[in-house]
């Protein structure tokens, strides 16, 4: 399946900077996708392959909307895309008395951006994979105290993928959530599991056949409770 152009959002660092590399490493073309273009640069000269270093701010839509006219005049397509940019793993709060402007920061990136950044790009993603990352801290079925902005976050983007997965199944576009498990990136600190291992959970969702799943929450290949 080598050959593809995929986008990857939030990839300087941790699974996406890993994401990238193993796509590029297997011959696509990665859009290695960050707010901050000179770190985008950074991170794309330590990989191998066709890196495309690029800035994207999924909480702007004027940057959104550049990103991808710059993409359709670029490459005119886009096989791939992976939602991986996230903020704010607020295990210092509790739903009560959480700093409701961390919670809209963690909305605007990890529910909101995912949607800005899928709809931008829906025209040039026919027949393609839609990948948002998410985490079991997001699941419902065991959702308890603490971490609210983030839970919240990723419960709503769970909701959004059901909803894309409906809605586009029919022009062939398969949609997915997949959670990493807990790796040891910058986010979720040391004691994680090896960031590659986390990759290849999200490289999982990237890679499935025309039919495969679509509207499902998975780490590993294996599906998780909502």
């Amino acid at each position: 399946m080598a050959g593809r152009v995929c986008v990857v959002t939030g990839a300087n660092r941790g699974i996406g900077l890993e994401v990238a590399r193993q796509l590029a490493l297997a011959g696509d073309t990665v859009l290695l996708a960050a707010r901050d273009l000179a770190k985008a640069e950074t991170a794309a000269q330590g990989l191998g392959g066709e890196v495309v270093p690029t800035r994207l701010d999924v909480s702007d839509q004027e940057s959104v909307d550049t990103f991808a006219e710059g993409v359709r005049e670029s490459h005119e397509r886009v096989d791939v895309l992976v939602n991986n940019a996230a903020i704010h793993y607020d295990t210092w709060q509790r739903a009560v008395d959480a700093d409701l402007g961390v919670v809209r920061e963690a909305l605007e990136t990890n529910l909101l951006g995912a949607w800005r950044v899928t709809q931008a790009l829906l025209p040039l993603l026919r027949g393609g994979r839609v990948v948002n990352v998410s985490s079991e801290i997001g699941s419902l079925a065991s959702m308890g105290a603490g971490t609210p902005a983030y839970a919240v976050s990723k419960a709503a983007l769970n909701a959004l993928t059901k909803m894309l997965a409906a809605e586009l199944r029919q022009d062939r576009i398969l949609v997915n959530a997949v959670c990493p498990g807990w790796s040891a990136t910058d986010m979720g600190g040391p004691g994680g599991r090896p960031v590659a291992e986390g990759a290849r959970s999200v490289l999982w969702g990237v890679d499935l056949p025309d039919n495969g799943p679509t509207g499902g929450f998975f780490r590993d290949g294996r599906p998780l409770p909502w």
